[in-house]
């Protein structure tokens, strides 16, 4: 399969994910305030080699597979330093996941970088839905959702890192995505 293409925004450079990025994701992935909403399945503490294991045993073959779209977020005036990830996956109710370290929340970045993203998703994969799951006390994330046009469909309880809350599911359409965009 072949590799996803870099995505730009005014602010945001959007690179394919390689093994390179391990070291990077490392220092910027294991802070709490990062972690606390995601699935229960990402170990906490975050091992030393957390990164690495996550990008040769999971991501990696993924993308490999065309199963998976993973990218790192990078400042376009500091392409050197990742920021964050977000990434596609062709998953029932979880098509799309994202992380921004702390430093950078709160300044629009992430809509950014979904609105681009969400695009590569309905017009270049060709998908008809995308579902995102998130925990609801992720007030930042629940934003993120609701600006993008996405709309709130299911409710149910799941484990999350910082324990059992209620999983939403947001879902746009690509009719819906369409018609917002004109």
């Amino acid at each position: 399969m072949q590799q996803p293409p870099t995505l730009k925004t005014s602010r945001l450079l959007l690179e394919p994910l390689c093994i390179g990025d391990a070291q990077a994701i490392q220092e910027r992935f294991p802070h709490w305030e990062v972690v606390r909403y995601l699935n229960a399945c990402v170990p906490w503490p975050y091992p030393d080699n957390g990164a690495l294991s996550y990008l040769q045993d999971h991501a990696l073959p993924a993308m490999a597979l065309g199963k998976e779209w993973h990218w790192t977020i990078r400042l376009i005036t500091e392409p050197e330093d990742v920021i964050g990830c977000i990434s596609l996956m062709d998953q029932d109710n979880n098509n799309r996941g994202f992380w921004l370290s702390p430093p950078w929340q709160g300044q629009g970045l992430m809509g950014e970088a979904c609105e681009v993203v969400d695009r590569y998703w309905f017009h270049t994969l060709q998908r008809d839905c995308m579902r995102v799951p998130k925990a609801a006390p992720n007030e930042a994330s629940r934003r993120v959702s609701q600006r993008g046009g996405m709309t709130l469909i299911s409710r149910s309880q799941a484990e999350f890192v910082s324990g059992s809350f209620t999983n939403e599911i947001w879902e746009m359409t690509r009719e819906h995505w369409l018609a917002q965009r004109g």
